[in-house]
């Protein structure tokens, strides 16, 4: 019986680390279809890389940052490459996680980033930046653990984590051209909200290995439990954001109220253990106002340009979910459960801990990449757009356009010839 129980939660956590890759899927999938057509490649060549090149070096260094043996709860010291690792399960695991949080990143500074420029942040992010967090909240050694700072699933780790990063690169880059002009906040609308929606549908899929094969066995009270609440905060984000905007703009928004659903997803995350049901429907509902008027406040207030709402999504709805866990903690720590102001407290410290570690740590990796790659194309590649200038080839084919164009033009010029028009003549034709 010891061997079938080793089998089936090896078989959970396994399920759990496919699910969270194909959240990769989703990522590529929202980005893409909330941004332009001439960056659809550039967008999707970022998250391949992200998954590759994170994982890898997160192999070779994060792990053992985030897992080693501790120095002061603050970074770990051994494991390097995973040499005296034995748990494989686990490595790959989180390996998937550390993917996520550094992926993040890509949304948020879409369109007009040096593609090397982004290779040199997720190295960076996979390398220390979110195991340094991580070992603090997840490795048993770390100081914000023996605080009792409760995260289960990243609300903190993961999605904080990688939407600082985004922040403070996103300001660093600077804004697409043309968002903020003469005193105006341009609207720079994505390509193809059916793409978008997909992404969604795919991370929310993903989302349930995300959260729940982080329970690491197949719990049969524990796992439902936390699918359930999931599921409700997710849909509670998207209900409440569909009538929100309607609320606010006199529409339902579509864009908003897909990445609505992701507000509840990461909101609901840091304590999809620790809440009942109703509690995570609370969750998801006050996650959706705080994700449109972040979005806004960031956008017209701010100035921060980020074509897909990452950094709205993944960091306020971060902090919200983390101060979550201390109000509806239903375990007797949470404040609307009797359990006071203490553990409230210290998931407030936990967000204020990692905001200041990766804002700093983020801008001093970023003006290093800096000295040696420019952050940003130039304005001729992203007016262009970066598919055609960084990687050769366009998304979509626009081989019949091109050609009727063309036969357009050339009946055009045989016009001009054979009846020898004025310059007037030619001009008036051009204007029709």
């Amino acid at each position: 019986m010891d061997e079938v129980l080793l089998s089936v939660n090896l078989i959970w956590v396994m399920l759990g680390t496919i699910l969270v890759f194909f959240m990769h899927a989703g990522f590529a999938m929202v980005e893409a279809g909330f941004t332009r057509s001439k960056n659809a490649v550039n967008i999707i060549m970022k998250n391949f890389l992200t998954i590759s090149l994170g994982g890898i070096v997160y192999f070779l260094c994060g792990y053992a940052i985030m897992f080693g043996d501790s120095v002061g709860g603050i970074f770990g010291t051994s494991g390097f490459a995973l040499k005296g690792v034995d748990d494989l399960s686990f490595f790959i695991f989180q390996t998937m996680f550390a993917a996520t949080g550094a992926t993040i990143l890509s949304g948020a500074v879409a369109e007009r980033t040096n593609i090397f420029a982004y290779v040199g942040v997720i190295i960076l992010m996979s390398l220390v930046v979110y195991p340094v967090v991580g070992h603090w909240v997840w490795s048993g050694q770390g100081w914000l653990t023996d605080l009792g700072f409760v995260d289960f699933a990243g609300s903190t780790v993961v999605h904080l984590t990688g939407a600082v990063a985004a922040f403070v690169a996103a300001v660093m880059v600077g804004p697409r051209l043309g968002k903020y002009e003469n005193g105006r906040v341009n609207v720079i609308t994505g390509h193809s909200i059916p793409l978008g929606a997909l992404g969604v549908f795919l991370l929310w899929f993903g989302w349930f290995g995300f959260n729940g094969a982080s329970t690491l066995a197949a719990d049969p009270e524990l796992v439902p439990s936390v699918i359930a609440n999931t599921f409700f905060a997710a849909a509670a984000g998207v209900v409440a954001t569909a009538f929100y905007t309607k609320f606010r703009y006199g529409h339902i928004d579509g864009s908003l109220t897909l990445n609505g659903a992701l507000a509840g997803l990461v909101g609901i995350t840091a304590g999809a253990a620790n809440v009942s049901i109703f509690g995570s429907l609370i969750i998801g509902l006050i996650a959706a106002p705080l994700l449109v008027e972040g979005v806004r406040f960031l956008e017209w207030k701010l100035k921060v340009d980020d074509p897909v709402g990452a950094i709205a999504v993944h960091g306020i709805c971060g902090i919200w979910g983390t101060l979550a866990v201390g109000l509806f903690d239903i375990g007797g720590q949470g404040l609307f459960y009797g359990g006071g102001f203490g553990l409230l407290g210290i998931q407030a410290i936990g967000v204020i801990a990692t905001i200041a570690w990766v804002s700093v740590s983020v801008a001093a990796g970023l003006l290093i990449i800096k000295a040696f790659v420019p952050l940003r194309v130039t304005a001729e590649e992203e007016i262009a757009g970066l598919d055609v200038m960084e990687h050769g080839t366009p998304a979509y084919e626009y081989q019949d356009i091109f050609k009727s164009s063309a036969v357009r033009g050339e009946t055009f010029a045989h016009r001009l010839t054979h009846f020898g028009k004025t310059q007037n003549n030619v001009q008036e034709e051009q204007h029709v």
